[in-house]
């Protein structure tokens, strides 16, 4: 609700001359003005106001006043006098007063014009809304109340249940006789509104909510679209429905109920007011709250539609990329995306993190061409197919292989880069293969950014390009960058350029924090983020980081073991002497009872021999492996069953457990806290 400060001095508005307005498209707003011949032509209005060539124009028209409440210096003249005249005549208008009324039909239309460009400069509903309010507060009314429908329809939706209106937002004209300072951020509430005149403070403390009942007063009056004046019979019976019973309006034509109707049906109403010590409404001011309420309604139609196509953007690219991030064990992940632009929410960047067997992870990133709703879909493709073969533990050269088959199955034209690697902290190394991607940056602990040599390839989609992986070191403390083009790329620099200044930037933030410690993982990505410049948003934006923990050769304890009958029970005993080294002793008794089931269950079946594999972190997790495709699934054991029942009991007693299809067979893992 804003709260207009009038001026402490006014002008005294001298006698205005006829003149006719300059566009054809005025008429319907004006009076009848002087012909050419010295008659008088009639133009027909929604009253029955007629002027003689030689009437004065009603010197009680509002004005229309420039958006900052101060007279520009090219726009039109002045509501009052000119300086000199007014020091001439020696009076002045009282503090306090209401804005000068317009005197002329010409400035209807300047108000009008002004006023529709305020409320189209919105974009959402509140824009609009307080676009309408500011526009028509003070210049044309000293209240006024907007009402919407709760909830507001959107596009060709139809409404279920009664129809509802709610206060939206209500702003008003505020004198200095008050002694309160004026709100100019229009953000009152309905309490602060008691402290006005009372002619306006109890129209404006009316209900929030008001229910239009079907055939009543107030719906008649919302079905016919026209403007109404307060004091007509229709509105007389109309209003007290949407103020609340027992608001009174002040005397005379100085209230207007105007219906809002959007595209297809009302969507709200609006109530301008004026006070008792200002002129009362005028037969064609009816026509301007007409274009007020029918350019407000339009607007905010399109807003509606606007924040739903927005929610349902956000909502794709929202489900497209990883809610959370995993917690793999010896890696810490952090991530960003940043869309192109508020208008381009969605766009083909992604970014995934997914668990592999034996403790790894894939780090994967990639960017479909475009920022559009066809770009998400294609990357939403590419994302699922990236992790269904990543489940397969595919090397990473494959993944890309199958990718680009996929990519061409969509469609002749679907382009797409991509990155894909996969960390292994029990051997600290990291295996990369690139599709025509930009290089990733590894930023290693004592503060030195290297921009990894790695094979570009060609981009997904191309068909017929093989795709080469190679193996590098991933030191403990160091982190890997990964990223989109949109982060190093823009029309004001190239590729390598950007890549250039984002190892500068890496290696700048990491002598913040010393040679010994690197830099958190959230903080660093907000640094990568800063080096962005105005320009630079060409693009989306994606980003991947991982801090490379891995796991000391100490905490990991692995065995090959011939699968006999034997097994199991070696299996114990290499367990046991495990624990007792790491100090674990507490968890003897489960482990071995777990390992004993996991691993009958592997000999039974595996004809090579099994892996055990203990890790301790802060978590104890127990993988064995073997050569059998087939996963096992937990089931319920009858009474007469022999066997059946250890899964059951690892599904019991373990922290976590599961099993996953390797190209060579598979793993089943568990975890048991270590306290």
């Amino acid at each position: 609700m804003t709260e207009h400060l009038t001026p402490h001095e006014g002008r005294k508005a001298p006698a205005a001359r006829p003149t006719a307005p300059a566009d054809a498209r005025g008429a319907l707003l004006r009076s009848p003005e002087t012909s050419e011949g010295g008659g008088s032509t009639a133009v027909p209005s929604s009253g029955e106001h007629t002027q003689s060539p030689a009437a004065e124009p009603d010197p009680h028209r509002p004005r229309p006043v420039p958006e900052s409440g101060v007279p520009s210096q090219s726009g039109p003249a002045p509501v009052g006098p000119p300086d000199g005249e007014e020091r001439r005549s020696g009076q002045s208008r009282p503090p306090g007063a209401g804005p000068v009324a317009m005197r002329r039909d010409g400035d209807r239309l300047r108000f009008v014009g002004a006023a529709t460009r305020r409320i189209a400069r919105g974009i959402d509903l509140d824009e609009i809304v307080m676009g309408l309010c500011r526009a028509t507060v003070p210049t044309f009314s000293d209240a006024i109340l907007v009402y919407l429908r709760d909830p507001l329809p959107v596009g060709d939706e139809r409404p279920t249940g009664p129809l509802v209106l709610r206060l939206r937002r209500s702003d008003r004209l505020r004198s200095i006789e008050e002694g309160e300072e004026p709100d100019t951020d229009g953000g009152s509430t309905l309490p602060a509104l008691q402290m006005v005149q009372p002619d306006i403070t109890d129209v404006m403390g009316s209900a929030e909510l008001c229910e239009v009942r079907p055939g009543g007063a107030l719906a008649e009056v919302l079905r016919g679209v026209r403007p109404v004046f307060a004091d007509s019979a229709a509105a007389r019976a109309a209003l007290p429905e949407l103020l609340g019973e027992g608001r009174t309006l002040p005397g005379g034509q100085r209230g207007i109920l105007a219906p809002l109707r959007g595209r297809r049906r009302v969507i709200g109403a609006a109530v301008f007011l004026r006070r008792p010590d200002r002129p009362a409404f005028e037969a064609d001011d009816l026509l301007v709250a007409a274009q007020l309420a029918t350019h407000s309604a339009l607007g905010i139609d399109k807003a509606v539609l606007y924040g739903r196509e927005a929610y349902i953007a956000d909502e794709l690219q929202r489900t497209m990329l990883p809610e959370t991030l995993p917690r793999p064990t010896g890696v810490r992940l952090a991530s960003r995306y940043l869309p192109a632009a508020e208008t381009a929410r969605v766009g083909g960047d992604w970014y995934d993190a997914i668990p592999l067997p034996g403790s790894r992870v894939a780090l994967v990133v990639g960017d479909v061409m475009g920022h559009s709703m066809t770009s998400a879909a294609i990357m939403g493709q590419l994302r699922t197919t990236a992790q269904t073969l990543a489940g397969l533990d595919l090397p990473p050269q494959e993944v890309l292989h199958h990718l680009d088959e996929q990519a061409q199955r969509l469609g002749s034209d679907r382009m797409a880069t991509c990155l894909y690697a996969v960390y292994d902290p029990v051997s600290h190394r990291i295996t990369i293969a690139n599709a025509g991607h930009p290089p990733p940056v590894l930023l290693h602990l004592g503060g030195r950014a290297e921009v990894l040599r790695v094979p570009p390839g060609a981009p997904i989609g191309v068909g017929g390009v093989d795709f080469e992986a190679v193996e590098l070191d991933a030191p403990a403390g160091a982190t890997l960058l990964l990223y989109t083009d949109g982060l190093v790329e823009s029309r004001l620099r190239d590729v390598w350029t950007g890549i250039e200044q984002l190892r500068e930037r890496l290696a700048a933030t990491a002598q913040l924090t010393g040679p010994d410690h690197p830099p958190p993982l959230e903080a660093l990505c907000d640094e990568v983020l800063d080096m962005l410049g105005p320009g630079d948003r060409d693009d989306d934006i994606a980003l991947l980081a991982a801090r490379f923990d891995g796991i000391a050769p100490s905490d990991v304890a692995y065995w090959f073991l011939e699968p006999e009958s034997a097994t199991p029970s070696r299996a114990r005993r290499l367990a046991r002497s495990a624990l007792a080294r790491w100090g674990l002793e507490e968890l003897t008794d489960s482990v071995e009872l777990l390992v004993s089931e996991v691993v009958t269950n592997a000999v039974r079946y595996a004809s090579r021999p099994i892996t055990l594999r203990l890790l301790r972190t802060d978590v104890l997790r127990c993988e064995v492996g073997d050569d059998v495709p087939q996963l096992p699934r937990l089931r319920q054991a009858r009474a007469t069953d022999e066997g059946g029942r250890g899964l059951y009991l690892v599904n019991k007693m373990a922290r976590r457990w599961g099993a996953t299809r390797l190209s060579t067979g598979k793993v089943v893992w568990f975890e048991l806290n270590r306290s």
